[in-house]
């Protein structure tokens, strides 16, 4: 079952995508700016395999990729297949969910180095909303409207991020990992026109959670129904402080409880895009992340909100090439460097 982290205490670490295509220089630039809470990277420009949804799809039953397009084939019989995602997550089977060079190579890397001296590891893993919301069947119907294979979705999503939080602690000696799904398509909450139902996502939420044993969280770099992602208690909330932090301060009570219970929020406050960081300096974004921090500690005690905090990038870091990268992980640091002092 899957357990909130160690207070980080506004350290600083990264987002899922990297504009490098060399995954040692990837990681590397993570742990050089990022010691005491590092993150795997994802390096979508290397190829396709290796972006978001692509990266977790290699145990998809019925998986087809066609016209650079991840789909299921729904006009075969794939119950056998989807038997086996069941049977293995009713015993624990996650041994052959694994990731593999072709598809995650800046996560192989990290599995080579020693990170004993780090306080948490975290990895991203495609959540079942974003990835059933993705790919198609071959009527061009999202799979997630589809309640069964919503549901073996889930169970293999739970089964890749038990090996993942497995396979890194077994390598790198980290003390604490964090496996966080990338969800930004729980902006379809309370949708019209994309609409997405809670209680399939509650559902597949608790499958991951049954199954992990370290932290699990949730990144999502849109506006959604906040409430509804508080009350599934994650160990972590990623969001896009940079643009929605005033809607995320909507729901500003139960932040304040979700984080007294030991929840972190990885404020998002430097934004990824490097055009729109470009327009910013370090300074004015730390002006930016105090606003947010006094709200907030008018509710909260400061030393409350910063043991409870985390500063991030907005979201992955794709439209930058590697000095862009560096500028805007570098921003996220000096920022959590200043909270830390003054702390």
């Amino acid at each position: 079952m899957a357990k909130m982290i160690s207070s980080p205490h506004s350290l600083a670490t990264g987002v899922g995508a990297l504009p490098h295509t060399d995954p040692k220089q990837a990681c590397d630039d993570v742990l050089s700016l990022f010691p005491e809470f590092p993150y795997v990277p994802t390096l979508p420009d290397r190829s396709q395999l290796e972006s978001i949804v692509f990266n977790d799809s290699e145990q998809l039953p019925g998986r087809l990729i066609r016209e650079d397009r991840l789909l299921f084939d729904s006009t075969r019989d794939q119950t056998a297949a989807m038997e086996k995602v069941y049977m293995d997550y009713v015993e624990g089977n996650f041994s052959a969910y694994g990731l593999h060079k072709e598809y995650a190579s800046a996560f192989i890397e990290m599995m080579a180095r020693n990170l004993s001296h780090a306080q948490v590891l975290k990895c991203q893993v495609t959540g079942p909303v974003t990835f059933g919301m993705q790919v198609v069947d071959t009527s061009k119907r999202p799979i997630y409207y589809d309640a069964q294979l919503a549901d073996v979705l889930s169970k293999m999503i739970a089964l890749k991020a038990r090996w993942c939080e497995q396979t890194l602690r077994e390598h790198t000696r980290v003390k604490e990992t964090l496996v966080v799904l990338n969800e930004p398509y729980l902006a379809s909450l309370g949708s019209s026109v994309v609409p997405v139902d809670r209680e399939t996502v509650r559902a597949g939420w608790d499958d991951i959670s049954s199954m992990v044993e370290g932290g699990l969280g949730i990144h999502c770099c849109s506006n959604t129904d906040w409430e509804f992602v508080i009350g599934l208690n994650p160990a972590v909330i990623s969001m896009d402080a940079y643009t929605t932090a005033k809607e995320f301060l909507l729901y500003a009570d139960s932040v304040v409880s979700y984080m007294e219970h030991g929840g972190v929020v990885a404020w998002g406050i430097v934004p990824a895009d490097y055009k729109v960081f470009a327009a910013e300096t370090v300074d004015s974004l730390y002006e930016k992340y105090l606003t947010i921090r006094t709200q907030l500690t008018a509710r909260m005690p400061e030393k409350l909100f910063d043991t409870q905090s985390l500063i991030t990038p907005s979201c992955g870091i794709r439209f930058a090439d590697r000095a862009g990268s560096l500028a805007i992980m570098g921003a996220a640091a000096e920022i959590s460097h200043r909270i830390r002092k003054q702390g």
